[in-house]
């Protein structure tokens, strides 16, 4: 015989106390609870240089605002997840909930750091979740192939975009006039 598993909600999510000393951040994927490590030193430099041309970007032309992990992105009731990096525009803004200091919606970009215990998610269940709750543009960033993929989004579908590895420009399309040159990301 089978026993099924509860789901979780998000409220049930928030309801958990972890344990003081547990340096893992946790995500609501599909209703179950997933352990993350903290971030590597590879992992930080990419997150810091990407962050830093999007902070860049977002202070010249006060297109919107740029958060990073951990902080909560409830994208519906069974999935909430902490991307590495993502951007919110101005018309977005009304998805910030001040009350609960989360996200409730979709950001416009969201930037995925692949690592090991992450990139199966990041690929798969992730990917579609922000792909049916419209999400526009996501980033998948391997440390390893030193490579980006962008997913627009077009037709109600991610679209791959663009790939790019070792060096080039990343072009945004939801952000005109956003771009970094993959050597700035993965610097030595």
């Amino acid at each position: 015989m089978e026993v099924l598993q509860k789901k979780l909600t998000y409220q049930e999510f928030r309801q958990i106390e972890f344990d003081d000393n547990d340096d893992s951040w946790y995500e609501l994927i599909n209703g179950e609870l997933v352990k993350k490590q903290s971030p590597t030193i590879k992992h930080q430099d990419i997150s810091r240089e990407i962050g830093y041309h999007l902070i860049e970007f977002s202070k010249r032309t006060n297109a919107g605002k740029v958060y990073f992990a951990p902080l909560d992105v409830v994208l519906d009731d069974n999935n909430a997840y902490q991307p590495d990096i993502f951007f919110i525009k101005k018309d977005r803004f009304f998805i910030l909930n001040e009350k609960e200091q989360v996200v409730i919606g979709a950001p416009g970009l969201v930037v995925e750091i692949l690592s090991k215990g992450t990139a199966i998610y990041d690929k798969g269940d992730k990917k579609d979740i922000y792909e049916m709750n419209g999400v526009w543009e996501y980033w998948l960033v391997d440390p390893i192939s030193k490579s980006v993929e962008l997913y627009s989004f077009v037709n109600q579908r991610f679209k791959l975009f663009q790939y790019a590895t070792e060096s080039g420009l990343v072009k945004s399309v939801l952000l005109e006039g956003f771009e970094i040159e993959l050597t700035d990301i993965f610097q030595e």
